[in-house]
């Protein structure tokens, strides 16, 4: 059998276990086995243990589960509703302050744990039923929330951009920095859309007076400056960490691994000493939850290792980049048709596997075209942050539908549709001026 034909067999067998239901990492190590039993020399079989370890005996993939626990630490705790509610005391005055307030808080969150799905859970418990009982729409409310979660991928620290950089072997730390005026300039342009949308639906009801009008006068809460100052007690051991882990990554004085152990250190300590939560059964369901999230994603790395040496045996990955390299397209054009191939993955499957499944094969071709591949990281995670919002697999989308199951999915499309429509156009600006991307990192 052609080179051609067993790599079309493997991706679409790939493809299909992934779509059957199968687990990311099983589906990578039973496609992987297959093709080599069928394929390859039978002695190859007995390494398959040494190339799991092989891939998982990195350094680097410490800083995962840490940034895991700091996560997993805040959002099970009273600290995440500091946060909102510190958060929503400044932001109360300006039109659509509340959602103004939930994106400030997703931003921040994103900050402290880099994961997407976890910033959308721990801040949409609290803020989709406040925007609620505030006026706010039921499809503005879980669309807000919904994409200010994407931001824990982008904001660092990130776990996608340590797998990223793993796979691309490009600096993580450069990814990091790369990532912050991005994530600071899309959360801006989702704040900016909030306050319109929510500013344009209350002269709306204002306008047409009665009863709904009246409710919401008096839904409007303010807050005096001696409320707002008393609030940033709360703030002050946020601030603490994020800037101890600022400091220690781009001041040059730790590796993001061991900023990560320092950053995960620092949450369990503000936990427990300022939130008292040091019994057993406060810490538990912490360790316990960090311990499977961790687990499954190392499952799945340690088989996209094995995933990736069946690639490179079989020759698959070398076939695909000559035919890409070969194409007869501009590079604009060649990017064009491989951030469509990540939107339509994005359908189907989450940041990890589209990650893990297409990087090694299109970063050959990305490079032979010019392309910076630190851009490119970037804007690959912005690309995946519109799939963790838009169906069929839509994970944040499964998350706000958990948290507020009273939404209608339609009504949450329609919520969060223009929230795509914005990544899309942030994507087409990140092309016209790459140094959005590129300025700080080429000046630290």
């Amino acid at each position: 059998m052609s080179e051609f034909n067993i790599g079309m067999l493997f991706v679409a067998g790939t493809l299909a276990l992934l779509l059957s239901g199968m687990s990311v990492a099983f589906a990578l190590g039973v496609i992987s086995l297959l093709f080599m039993v069928i394929f390859m020399p039978p002695a190859l079989i007995l390494t398959i243990p040494e190339t799991l370890y092989g891939g998982l005996d990195n350094f680097t993939l410490l800083a995962i589960p840490l940034f895991i626990l700091m996560g997993e630490s805040i959002g099970r705790t009273r600290a995440s509703v500091d946060l909102y509610e510190s958060a929503y005391r400044w932001l109360s005055k300006l039109p659509g302050g509340l959602g103004i307030a939930n994106v400030v808080g997703c931003a921040i969150f994103a900050a402290m744990c880099g994961s997407s799905t976890a910033t959308a859970a721990a801040i949409g418990s609290m803020g989709i039923p406040e925007m609620k009982k505030r006026g706010y729409s039921g499809g503005l409310a879980g669309g807000l929330i919904a994409a200010g979660g994407t931001l824990g991928i982008l904001i660092p620290p990130s776990i996608t951009f340590i797998l990223y950089g793993i796979v691309s072997e490009q600096s993580i730390g450069k990814l990091f920095i790369a990532g912050i005026i991005p994530g600071i300039l899309l959360a801006a342009l989702f704040a900016l859309w909030v306050a319109f949308k929510a500013g344009r639906d209350d002269k709306r009801v204002m306008h047409r007076g009665g009863a709904d009008a009246a409710h919401l006068r008096t839904q409007q809460q303010m807050f005096t400056w001696r409320e707002r100052f008393e609030s940033l007690p709360r703030l002050v051991p946020f601030a603490i960490i994020i800037f101890i882990v600022m400091v220690a990554l781009y001041g040059g004085f730790a590796t993001p691994s061991e900023v990560a152990g320092i950053g995960a250190l620092s949450t369990l300590v503000m936990v427990i000493l300022v939130y008292r939560c040091y019994r057993w059964s406060q810490l538990g369901p912490i360790l316990l939850s960090t311990a499977k999230e961790s687990c499954m994603l190392m499952m799945i790395i340690a088989m996209s290792f094995l995933y990736s040496n069946v690639m490179s045996y079989l020759h698959i990955s070398q076939s695909a980049t000559h035919w890409m390299v070969g194409l007869e397209m501009s590079r604009w054009e060649f990017l064009f048709w491989i951030d469509v191939l990540i939107v339509v993955l994005g359908f189907f499957l989450p940041p990890v596997a589209i990650i893990l499944f297409i990087t090694p094969v299109i970063l050959p071709a990305l490079q032979a075209h010019g392309f910076d591949l630190v851009w490119f990281g970037v804007q690959m995670t912005i690309l995946m942050e519109a799939g963790l919002i838009h169906p069929p697999l839509g994970l944040n989308l499964f998350v706000i539908q958990g948290i507020a199951p009273e939404i209608p999915l339609k009504e949450l499309l329609w919520g969060v549709t223009p929230f795509i429509v914005i990544i899309m156009l942030f994507i087409v600006l990140t092309c016209v001026y790459p140094q959005i991307v590129l300025w700080l990192p080429n000046h630290m």
